[in-house]
């Protein structure tokens, strides 16, 4: 008998499982043996480029006279320099600590920052990315001030009990000279001081070093005898101290609004007092107290009256009164109003020395959010012009989009535009920081920005060379009616901050047509035209996009479309343009509170002025229907060659034909799907009777349940910068907080996974543009609808299990709210499996991974397309994915990248015959497949996997699952290197690329942690290994994942220093040096060295190397022309030396010689002596 082998067995059915699984690949991936695919890991390195916009959260400033550099510090430890237009640069301190105080080596090209962590850091800026040569950390004292004069290297550290200690920037060493407050007070004084605020020397004798303390007492030390010459008391505390060029006088600014004038040698009380702002009482008594004056400049001139500039000081009785900046000049005072509070100021002055005249030219502000440049020298005192890209935040950035290699027309065009946009009255003078040159960089491709606003106004961006200038500014707002008081807003609004918000936006380079989508459920689109339109009608269409699950039986059996019966419930039979619905025919408002009909915004009704630039096409706007508040659009898209606009929310989508103004299509996402498809749901409950546990009315739809609770929610746009998600995903919110990403069941959140998979869930649902506040409040909603708890969708790594594990009390109607569209992708493709003849489609992806084709009939062009109309259907599933879908694009069989077609740009306002010679005709037959074969490739990518499909056998092709424990936030189909690839941006940080059509790994990096949603929301990747997001509420952060770019950055990067003579010490005259009444200078080398002075005590401050440290700044900021000095300069040393070695070698070899001769003559002297006769 034979003998029965299990192992053989075994792997028999092994092998026939591998076999059928391979040729379920093999079989559809012939014709995609022969892509070449050129793109390999080294292709890609990732690396942060630049950073642009206004500093977040400023704490200080700094300028340099001569190389005209402004340094801004922040609260975050970042920080920003910036020269001419386009030379800027960030730098980040490690500890992230508070920025207190800057202070420029004047034309040295470095920076010392004091921090609030007690720690002093010295950057060199010699370089193109600054580096910190040396750190010195204080460990028993608080840094309160800074003090580094003019041409010095000692600088004067003041700290928080009253101490000054000085720190020899060139070693970042302590000296062991010490300024003790209770030897700088006086000794009968019972109190302490309170903290150094402030330390500089006198301007005439650097051997005088004046100390202002908090309690306002000022004291003139003497550096020399170390002793205090003067001691200057009153009773408000100090804020600041300027002195007069001459050094026989010092102003003090002062808490209770005054400021002091001190004559150095009268002590006694101040020579004059006053306060700007106070009101002078007639009965000669003090004047009321204002407020603190933070800070004072008093800077001379040599023709006319100083300038006294300073900040704070207003009356208590402006009680809202925005902070002004008050300049005083001679008998002039100006009170300049500004926007936001001011952080600092400085006064600009022709001289660096502090011994000379000054001559100020202008002031520049920092304010919490703008910086301000005002212009000395004019009557009026204008405002500088400001070159850089600080207005990013002039509204909360709520969406942006980055367009790599635009078409080079498309610039111009635009700054031609925008340049009439900019506003007068500014200075006539060149922006006065004006330091750095620009980088040589390589990379001379268009690139564009484009920045979405929460008061709906967009922008457009020049960031080409990595640079960013603002191009032109659509103000959308404009298109609707404004209400003028808060009672008088529409009752329809779902939205009271920020109805106008920008949530999505599609734009066409080649075509310049633009669609924008607001929160008010509202989508425009917009031409460009170069012509003015003095005034024009607003078109308008009104779409009833609601599913009204409950009525509907079942889905329209072939699941097609004619654009003369939209299968909508409630949709109207012939959809045409409409009124605005503030007219009564529009809508209906019973008095029991149900509306019907009504847009959440009201469009103008008098014709509009449409200035050249992007001009209203078509305004569309979703309706309420039946109470049912309408949901906000998650996805959109627009093809300017077929004319078409379509868009979809958590209800289903609409396609609209704008050049028509007709609504061709209005279905439910359920209703996408063939009935016979295994990914079909039944669109009726089986359990329609069951109640809701809550306090919610019986009877009515899960989506108006859902809609009671949205206008309550949506308020609080603003309160994280408009952070948008998808009102569909509150229902999950609550139940997912602690749930792992990557299970079903439900553990106690008290671990660090769990919390970070609380977190990621979080991201998930709030970055489908919508506010955190409101996925919170559908999850307290969704606990009220159902008593049993939802799970989430069931993971399972298996290919083809799609199922979503649930409940079973949860009903198909709640299963089926949830899944909305969340993108769109125009193509023309095989819109039915094993078709063989190309048409236009539009590929229609959704929440819940699954993938839809809708097939697209288009009339033929010129005036036939205006009149005949276009054929809209359904054609069924193309694939199904897990997690929501993403992004989708086709390849040809080549595995090129098939872009949706366009037609070139034309200006709708110009003549008939310029129109039809810049209109493209469409092809009368699309090319076709031959002999049934896969010529297409259709990439599908969602949050959990990305797919590759031929079509038209719509047969898998290749497969990637992207991740498994995270999700994809931002997916994108990008060219790069002549090749295409997927760009993936995850919730846990890691940024990944793809090949095409293979799917290998090509980049995998950690980099970025979970933060806050701001980074979720405004990701995008763009053409040429581009990216960007906004790290802050006013910061764009620039980042590359293309070797190639990485490797030319340093090239591409402006430089801050350039190497410029300092300017010439003033003349002091015949008369001042032969009686000594020039500046007198000091030793500071023989006074604070360690001969005289001695050393520190080492657990004071502990000094840290920096990375960029060498022996000495010098050595570490020279370029290569010094390194091949000094090394040429040590070859010399090294062979002088080696000269100086033989020498004393040939002397020590002839000495040795002279020694053995004398010894052998002394052996021959005394050979044959005998010893007595020695």
């Amino acid at each position: 008998m034979k003998k029965f082998n299990i192992r053989k067995v075994l792997d028999g059915l092994t092998a026939v499982s591998s076999s059928s699984s391979a040729a379920a690949q093999t079989g559809a991936s012939k014709e995609n043996e022969a892509v070449q695919e050129n793109l390999q890991s080294e292709h890609f390195q990732l690396c942060k480029t630049v950073r642009h916009g206004f500093p977040h959260q400023p704490s200080s400033m700094a300028f340099d006279p001569v190389q005209k550099i402004l340094a801004i510090g922040t609260l975050t430890g970042a920080l920003r320099l910036f020269g001419r237009a386009g030379v800027e640069c960030y730098c980040q301190h490690e500890s992230a600590a508070a920025v207190i105080q800057l202070q420029f080596l004047i034309n040295e090209g470095a920076l010392v920052s004091a921090l609030a962590d007690d720690s002093v850091h010295l950057w060199n800026l010699r370089q193109k990315i600054p580096a910190i040569l040396h750190s010195l950390k204080f460990n028993r004292e608080r840094i309160t001030y800074c003090h580094l004069p003019f041409q010095s290297k000692w600088l004067y550290i003041g700290t928080e009990r009253g101490n000054i200690h000085i720190v020899n920037v060139e070693s970042f060493t302590l000296s062991g000279y010490v300024i003790m407050w209770n030897k700088a007070i006086e000794l009968s004084t019972k109190t302490h001081p309170g903290p150094v605020v402030h330390i500089s020397d006198n301007p005439m004798d650097e051997g005088k070093l004046l100390i202002g303390f908090e309690c306002g007492v000022v004291v003139l030390w003497d550096l020399k005898s170390k002793k205090a010459d003067y001691r200057y008391n009153y009773d408000e505390a100090i804020h600041s101290v300027a002195w007069h060029h001459e050094g026989k006088q010092f102003v003090c600014s002062h808490s209770d609004g005054t400021l002091t004038t001190w004559n150095i040698r009268a002590p006694a009380k101040p020579a004059q007092i006053i306060t700007p702002h106070g009101k002078q009482p007639k009965d000669g008594k003090k004047p009321e107290p204002c407020k603190p004056i933070l800070k004072v400049e008093y800077k001379t001139t040599r023709a006319g009256d100083p300038f006294m500039v300073l900040s704070g000081g207003l009356s208590y009785d402006t009680v809202g009164r925005r902070a002004c900046l008050t300049v005083m000049h001679g008998k002039s005072t100006a009170v300049l109003e500004m926007d936001f509070p001011i952080v600092d100021f400085l006064t600009l002055c022709e001289t660096p020395y502090p011994n000379d005249f000054q001559e100020p030219y202008a002031v520049v502000v920092l304010l919490e959010r703008d910086l301000v440049l005002i212009d000395l020298g004019q009557i009026g005192y204008p405002i500088f012009e400001n070159p850089y890209p600080l207005t990013i935040h002039e509204s909360p950035v709520t969406c942006c989009e980055y367009f790599a290699d635009c078409p080079a027309e498309l610039i111009p065009a635009l700054y031609s535009v925008g340049s009439r946009q900019k506003r007068q009255g500014f200075s006539k003078k060149e922006w006065p920081i004006s330091g750095g040159n620009w980088g040589q960089g390589t990379q001379s491709y268009p690139e564009i920005i484009i920045t979405g606003h929460a008061d709906g106004s967009i922008k457009f961006w020049d960031a080409s060379a990595l640079m960013l200038q603002v191009l032109y500014k659509l103000k959308t707002a404009k298109v609707f009616e404004r209400a003028r008081a808060k009672e008088e807003r529409a009752i329809a609004d779902i939205v009271e901050e920020d109805p106008f918000a920008i949530q999505t936006l599609c734009w066409c380079p080649e075509s310049r047509m633009l669609c924008v989508a607001g929160a008010s459920a509202h989508v425009i689109v917009y031409r460009f035209s170069k012509q003015e339109v003095s005034a024009a009608d607003v078109q308008l269409l009104e779409v009833r996009l609601q599913c009204q699950l409950s009525d509907v039986d079942s889905p329209d059996p072939g699941g097609e479309q004619t654009p003369t019966s939209p299968a909508s419930a409630g949709a109207p039979p012939s959809p045409q343009e409409t009124e605005p619905a503030a007219q009564p025919s529009a809508g209906s408002n019973s008095s029991d509170g149900s509306r019907d009909n009504i847009p959440c915004l009201q469009v103008r009704g008098s014709a509009l002025k449409q200035s050249p630039g992007y001009q209203v096409e078509l305004v569309i706007q979703l309706v309420w229907v039946s109470g049912e508040p309408p949901q906000q659009i998650t996805s959109l898209a627009i093809n300017s060659s077929y004319g078409l606009v379509v868009l979809g929310n958590s209800n289903g989508l609409a396609v609209v034909d704008y050049l028509q103004k007709t609504l061709l299509l209005n279905l439910g996402t359920s209703e996408l799907y063939s009935p016979s498809e295994p990914y079909q749901r039944q669109p009726r409950s089986p359990r329609k009777a069951r109640q809701p546990s809550g306090d919610i009315p019986a009877g009515t739809s899960f989506v108006s349940r859902v809609s009671v609770l949205c206008s309550e929610s949506v308020k609080k746009l603003r309160s994280s910068h408009v952070m948008l998600c998808d009102s569909n995903d509150g229902p999950n919110a609550s139940e997912e907080r602690c749930k792992s990403p990557t299970s079903g069941s439900t553990s106690p959140c008290n671990s660090d996974e769990d919390r970070k998979a609380k977190f990621i869930e979080k991201v998930k649902y709030k970055s489908r543009r919508f506010s955190k506040t409101i996925a919170n409040d559908f999850a307290r909603m969704s606990r009220k609808i159902s008593s049993s708890n939802e799970q989430k969708p069931n993971t399972d790594p298996k290919d083809n299990s799609f199922s979503r594990s649930r409940s079973s009390s949860v009903t198909s109607i709640d299963r089926e709210s949830r899944e909305s569209v969340s993108s769109f992708c125009f193509c023309e493709t095989f819109p039915r499996k094993c078709d063989s003849l190309l048409s236009p489609c539009v590929l229609v992806g959704t929440t819940q991974g699954g993938v839809m084709m809708v097939a697209v009939s288009l009339p033929p062009s010129g005036d036939q397309r205006l009149l005949q109309p276009v054929g809209i259907s359904s054609c069924g599933t193309v694939a199904r994915l897990k997690g929501g879908i993403l992004t989708m694009a086709l390849l040809d069989a080549a595995g090129g990248l098939l872009p949706s077609s366009h037609e070139p740009w034309y200006d709708p306002n110009a003549a008939d015959d310029e129109k039809e010679k810049c209109r493209r005709r469409r092809p009368s037959s699309l090319p076709s497949s031959q002999d049934g074969q896969d010529s297409q490739l259709a990439i599908l990518c969602s949050e959990k996997q990305a797919k590759v499909v031929a079509m038209p056998s719509q047969t898998r092709v290749y497969k990637h699952n992207i991740t498994e424990s995270s999700f994809v936030l931002r997916a994108d189909v990008v060219q790069m290197a002549g090749a295409n690839c997927i760009a993936c941006f995850c919730a846990n940080g890691h940024i990944m690329t793809l090949s095409l059509p293979s799917l290998r790994p090509l980049l995998d990096v950690n980099y970025l942690p979970l933060t806050d949603m701001r980074i979720a929301r405004t990701f995008c990747f763009s053409n040429l290994g581009q990216a960007l997001y906004l790290t802050s509420p006013t910061e764009v952060q620039r980042i590359t994942y293309s070797q190639d770019t990485c490797d030319n950055l340093q090239e591409m990067l402006s430089e801050l220093f350039t190497p410029v003579e300092t300017p010439e010490a003033p003349n002091r005259g015949f008369f001042k040096g032969l009686f000594g009444g020039g500046a007198q200078s000091l030793d500071r080398e023989d006074l604070f060295g360690e001969t005289s002075a001695g050393k520190a005590s080492r657990s004071l401050a502990q000094h840290i190397p920096g990375p960029g440290s060498m022996e000495g700044m010098k050595g570490a900021a020279s370029g290569v022309v010094g390194d091949l000095a000094r090394a040429r300069i040590a070859l010399d040393e090294r062979g002088q030396k080696l000269g100086e070695l033989e020498e004393r070698t040939a002397a020590m070899m002839a000495s040795a010689e002279s020694f053995s001769k004398h010894a052998h003559d002394m052996m021959v002297k005394y050979k044959d002596k005998k010893w007595y006769q020695l």
